[in-house]
């Protein structure tokens, strides 16, 4: 697949984050890497998620409320189906966590099939 793939996944991925947590990320990076979408995202965290982490227990909660609430939005068939859709290959399963100190997540989609074989 080409780079414009990957660009359209971040971009899809991006969008979905905003409308399901209220902001997307600051920067966003796809790669396809065999089976493997994988999304570097970098300014994800909101104001009150900044303060929050000013304590221990703020970023246990925020890091906690991050990694369930990916979760759950990639259990969403209607949006399992856009990506699906997108790369022509089904999701398997999802991988996601964030460095809460860098803002920096990782998400990375295991597919059916290799991302980068010709569309069909």
């Amino acid at each position: 697949m080409s780079r414009n793939r990957e660009h359209e996944f971040s971009n899809l991925v991006r969008e979905i984050r905003k409308e399901q947590v209220g902001n997307g990320p600051r920067e966003i990076t796809t790669r396809f890497i065999d089976t493997w979408a994988v999304s570097e995202m970098k300014g994800n965290l909101t104001n009150v998620e900044k303060f929050m982490i000013t304590s221990p227990e703020g970023k246990r909660m925020v890091h906690e409320a991050r990694t369930e609430l990916v979760k759950k939005i990639y259990d969403c068939s209607e949006i399992r189906d856009k990506f699906e859709k997108l790369v022509h290959a089904k999701i398997i399963r999802v991988f996601s966590d964030i460095n809460i100190e860098e803002d920096v997540a990782m998400t990375t989609f295991v597919f059916d099939r290799k991302l980068d074989d010709k569309l069909k």
